[in-house]
């Protein structure tokens, strides 16, 4: 039986990090919930093996159904009749398939009908039906938008709305327009307060809204009369049982077709305030872009194992020239690096993972007691490095799949152009993830703050660290010596853009910072793996650092030949 959980030993390995007993133990309060719920663990080592049977359980589902309906839902699609989405017939079995086994509120808290997992074991989920079907990740993945409901919605709210999550319902956040899309603080859908039903009424339309038909929706509408910028938007709930919303039509997209993106129609839709008003855009829909970009950074990376596994098994068995392909140098280097690529980016978005899990947990706690001296510490320390981890990982992870699956279709040849191979349908799947929940040149605007102020480098010598504190550093001299040169050279860098002190030259060289500073942080990562599991990492991070290093050496050759009168050749009139 195919199970996409065993069949990658990545992801137990990044699922027994050191952290996660840390993190276990503030997400199960000391193990609180033992004599409550019998499903609780009693401990740290029977929550670690409660997660490694349900991921066993979720990679068996994608290996048995997700997996093997992937191709006829892509056919098939979606339909839209009397404005209602119809799904296709596979994607309906996925999700009952996920229902029955529970999967459906993986994050939320026990008293809500959910497993309280952390968000490592949840992501790692992600990571496998991303690998097993982008566009199916898109349904599933939505109950993220829960962890916004249980944040800032109010106790009645969680009980009607985050029991039924947990019992299999599905979510979308309804955020852009026709004419609001990245600038999401020209929202206009109009939201009015109906003083004889005591509830808010939602009119307008609402654009490429994931999983638009579904049951529970997030929506940011204006809530302030005559206001026309972020301060005037509130967050809504809107309840597909009250009515209101038709789906006008299905966008016809390229690829993640099983996910049915909608456009919207509001006509005096129903619905109740999330939180306070004015802080719709503000505060809550930055929480909920947060986890959104996360679980996209987790698609990225299923969508690399899922191109690397199939450029792999084609390599093996395409023959040409009296041999299998896989022996030609050419073909043999595509591979590697595509193998590196995916390790790279799935430890920084285990990293991440891991500092999201700490930072969320712990403001958490905080609503339930005071943290004392060293958990506000840690709060500060991990929001930080949550902050800043997430939009790099969102970057990389999204445009290393794209480059994955472009070199997964070269390795195919022309039967890479065909819809018999599963590549095909692969490669569209990718595309968007470095275009939805937030461009890479927007994650670049998010995270060039932590290159200018020393963040990331600081980072990087936590690693160099980590490194020396391990037994076998000297096995490893070689590589560790390239990454200082790198993050020398980075730091180099930082220092000519900022003391230029031109604003439009540091936009204009923001890219290739943030991605000296990818590069090296996930240098070090695949370093500190490979000391840990040379049997998972040794190659990767061999081929990786290499690679990072010719890509630092091309960016830092591009800013120091650049001069601030050049900036003008790059406007276009």
């Amino acid at each position: 039986m195919a199970n996409y959980y065993t069949e990658t030993p990545e992801l137990k390995y990044h699922l027994n990090h050191p952290l996660m007993k840390r993190i276990v133990e503030l997400k199960e309060r000391d193990y609180a919930d033992k004599d409550k719920y019998d499903y609780a663990p009693q401990n740290f080592e029977d929550a670690m093996d409660n997660y490694d049977r349900v991921l066993d359980i979720v990679g068996e589902i994608c290996g048995e159904v997700i997996g093997p309906n992937a191709e006829g839902v892509d056919h098939d699609g979606p339909k839209c009749e009397n404005g209602r989405v119809q799904y296709a017939p596979g994607t309906d079995q996925n999700i009952d398939a996920t229902r029955k086994a529970s999967l459906m509120g993986m994050a939320m808290a026990r008293r809500f009908g959910g497993l309280n997992f952390p968000i490592v074991p949840y992501i790692m989920a992600a990571d496998m039906v991303s690998s097993a079907d982008a566009g199916f990740e898109n349904l599933w993945g939505l109950q993220d938008c829960a962890e916004t409901l249980y944040e800032f919605g109010n106790e009645d709210q969680k009980m009607r709305f985050l029991t039924r999550v947990c019992a299999g319902e599905t979510m979308s956040m309804d955020l852009t327009e026709p004419d609001a899309g990245s600038d999401l603080q020209s929202v206009m859908l109009k939201a009015t307060f109906d003083e004889k039903e005591n509830c808010w009424r939602l009119n307008g339309v609402k654009r490429f809204i994931t999983n638009g038909d579904a049951d529970i929706h997030l929506v940011l509408a204006r809530s302030e009369e005559g206001t026309h910028d972020g301060r005037g938007l509130s967050m809504f709930i809107y309840d597909k049982r009250q009515g209101g919303v038709d789906v006008r039509r299905i966008e016809n997209k390229m690829g993640i077709k099983g996910s049915p993106t909608c456009e919207l129609v509001y006509k005096n839709a129903k619905a109740e305030l999330c939180g306070d008003r004015k802080l719709g855009l503000i505060k809550y829909v930055m929480a909920l872009m947060n986890g959104a970009r996360l679980g996209i950074a987790a698609q990225g990376v299923g969508i690399s194992t899922a191109a690397y596994k199939e450029a792999l098994a084609y390599a093996k068995d395409r023959k040409q020239f009296g041999k299998a392909i896989i022996e030609f140098p050419a073909v043999a280097e595509m591979l590697s690096v595509m193998k590196a690529k995916t390790d790279a980016t799935r430890a920084i978005l285990y990293e991440t993972a891991r500092f999201v899990d700490m930072y969320k947990i712990l403001d958490d706690i905080s609503k339930e007691r005071k943290l004392t001296p060293e958990e506000r510490a840690e709060q500060k320390k991990y929001a930080k490095l949550a902050d800043s981890f997430t939009p790099l990982s969102k970057a990389m992870g999204s445009e290393f799949a794209n480059q994955n699956t472009y070199d997964c279709i070269q390795v195919h040849g022309g039967s890479g152009f065909m819809k018999e191979y599963k590549c095909e349908r692969i490669y569209r799947d990718a595309r968007i993830t470095s275009i939805y929940e937030g461009t890479t040149q927007l994650q670049v605007v998010a995270a060039i703050r932590y290159v200018t102020t020393g963040a990331y480098l600081a980072q990087l010598e936590e690693y160099e660290q980590q490194i020396a504190a391990l037994g076998n550093a000297a096995e490893y001299s070689n590589l560790t010596a390239k990454l200082k040169e790198m993050s020398n050279k980075l730091r180099m860098a930082i220092d000519k853009i900022t003391e230029a002190k031109n604003q439009e030259l540091l936009d204009l060289m923001a890219r290739r910072l943030v991605e000296m500073s990818a590069h090296c942080i996930m240098g070090y990562l695949l370093v500190i793996d490979a000391m840990k599991a040379p049997e998972l990492f040794a190659k990767s991070a061999n081929v990786y650092v290499r690679y990072a290093e010719a890509e630092v050496e091309k960016h830092i050759t591009f800013i120091g030949k650049f001069a601030d009168e050049n900036v003008a050749d790059y406007r276009q009139a």
